[in-house]
């Protein structure tokens, strides 16, 4: 049944995408972010469809547009949905590498309802031993498991990890086990994805970042293989702890794998705002209304993948 939305999905982040184009570089994150989420929103209350967003742009009293737990489209197939129209605002903002434009759709109750707190991830690519990475070993166990189901030496294992000062440590230790790091300003569903393909030269995704951002790689991840742990952290924080009750979570330490986070099928699409490792960023004809969107879309009941780029007039 998601399959039939492949078209209107592709839509979807196609138009979000061009929306920002005209704030790439312009050091403004907040107005190309806002002009991405009034572009998702027009364009999702116009699918056939009955959706409800589970992973948004925050709570209702935070955010006007596409809270969590708003309705839209005209009617049709009920459908959760999880999304970033922009994912990495800031990226988009100084021009930098792979932004994009992010939604995952999944059948009632599909996705895990992550609160807006951080998640502790590790993720690697397809192929490998079940098993072969835990969030409860220490960076060199993980990094030897996966040297030796890969049969290369630390010292081939490239690893990406947000650039923070609360990584400073990982980093360091990721570095003392003799593997390289790859540091990235921003974007980590990108990051997670990266390390499910061999033309990135990424082995592996580690750090703490977002936990929506964690559902919706987990999406992808359902699609593309590869296998992925992410799990909550509160820092002790009541009120973040008290949400994540009121939103259905029960055990606040729980180490959720990618089937956890996004059940059933799914379908994730995403579309380049800015060049990067994975997708071309929007490109505009000087003499013509033509743009070109370099997208992605992947569908585990169909088990494709589709990468397109679109010729739109605008």
């Amino acid at each position: 049944m998601l399959s039939s939305l492949s078209s209107q999905i592709i839509n979807v982040v196609e138009k979000a995408s061009i929306a920002c184009y005209d704030w790439i570089g312009k050091g403004d994150n907040k107005s190309a972010d806002n002009e991405a989420v009034v572009s998702m929103r027009h364009n999702l209350n116009k699918m056939d469809i009955s959706g409800t967003v589970v992973i948004g742009e925050g709570e209702r009293d935070e955010a006007p547009m596409l809270y969590i737990g708003e309705k839209v489209g005209k009617g049709g197939v009920e459908v959760d949905i999880a999304l970033d129209p922009l994912e990495g605002t800031t990226i988009c903002a100084n021009a930098g590498e792979s932004s994009l434009a992010v939604i995952a759709f999944a059948n009632k109750g599909g996705f895990l309802h992550a609160p807006d707190v951080y998640m502790e991830k590790i993720a690697v690519g397809a192929g490998l031993p079940k098993n072969i990475i835990d969030l409860d070993n220490s960076p060199k166990k993980n990094l030897q498991n996966l040297a030796k189901a890969k049969k290369v030496s630390l010292d081939e294992l490239t690893i990406m990890i947000l650039d923070r000062p609360r990584h400073a440590e990982l980093i360091a230790k990721v570095r003392e086990a003799g593997s390289r790091v790859r540091l990235i300003g921003d974007g980590d569903v990108a990051g997670v994805i990266a390390c499910t393909s061999g033309h990135t030269k990424i082995d592996a995704y580690m750090g703490t970042g977002g936990a929506p951002e964690g559902v919706l790689a987990a999406a992808a991840l359902r699609v593309i293989g590869g296998q992925m742990m992410g799990r909550l952290v509160f820092h002790n924080n009541t009120k973040q702890i008290e949400r994540a009750k009121k939103m259905g979570i029960k055990d606040l330490s729980k180490k959720y794998t990618a089937k956890d986070m996004a059940k059933g099928d799914v379908i994730f699409a995403c579309a380049g705002v800015t060049d990067g490792y994975m997708l071309k960023g929007v490109r505009k004809c000087k003499d013509s209304n033509r743009v070109f969107v370099n997208s992605l879309l992947l569908d585990s009941s169909a088990k494709k993948v589709t990468q397109t780029t679109s010729e739109i007039y605008l």
